[in-house]
């Protein structure tokens, strides 16, 4: 079972890596930018994988978000909408790396609003935080964490735009007949420790998720990627 966790664990960490460079060429190709659609944004994203990885499969829908479309959760689907000069974006994508889900989110924000900005610097430092107070106890549950993340987001003044802070991965198919479980989410229901393993004995990975948001002035933003492995 070593051999096959640890080949596991370096299977998500090689199909982050690749999803880190997948979005560092993205934003090398400004492919989010004022003037677009957001469909026309995924495509270009689809596009762009597929030339880069020979990525064809996503394992959740892609999305790029822009404007009040940012403060939706996952599971609406607003009307396609141009990305505007002063835009919140955010592009949120599931690529398959040889059989390996990556889980990867990212925020981008134009023109001058320092609250968007302090948004966009707000979200990788509280995904530290959270990361940080994961591996501090060896026992927290996915209770404890998401109220740990609900205060970062609290005290830099953000709510939390879904309801769950982070989900499992692994390998494609994802586990959907776990559907909405709360043992499956980073969720206030889920008092069981995320250091476990599944029903199949395997060691369980986690995506921290940061969804947040101000409704008040109509904006999100989103930052996500591997907890538990690095």
């Amino acid at each position: 079972m070593a051999d096959g966790e640890s080949g596991r664990a370096a299977g998500l960490i090689a199909a982050q890596e690749k999803a880190i460079a997948l979005f560092a060429e993205i934003e090398a190709r400004g492919l989010v930018a004022p003037g677009r659609g957001e469909r026309e944004v995924s495509d270009l994203i689809r596009d762009l994988a597929n030339d880069m990885f020979g990525t064809t499969k996503h394992w959740h829908k892609r999305i790029i978000r822009s404007g009040p479309n940012t403060l939706l959760p996952y599971r609406d689907n607003p009307p396609d909408r141009t990305i505007g000069e002063d835009d919140v974006a955010f592009a949120d994508f599931g690529p398959i790396f040889e059989e390996y889900e990556a889980d990867f989110g990212r925020t981008y924000v134009f023109g001058d609003d320092p609250d968007k900005h302090r948004l966009l610097e707000d979200l990788p430092r509280i995904f530290a935080a959270g990361r940080a107070a994961f591996q501090a106890d060896e026992d927290i549950t996915g209770r404890q964490l998401y109220a740990e993340v609900e205060r970062l987001a609290a005290d830099a003044g953000w709510d939390i735009g879904i309801w769950h802070a982070g989900h499992l991965v692994g390998e494609f198919p994802h586990e959907t007949n776990d559907g909405a479980k709360a043992e499956s989410y980073i969720t206030p229901e889920n008092s069981t420790p995320l250091r476990r393993t599944d029903r199949s004995g395997r060691t369980c990975h986690w995506i921290l998720e940061l969804h947040f948001v101000n409704r008040e002035k109509g904006f999100g933003g989103f930052y996500e990627q591997l907890l538990d492995l690095a």
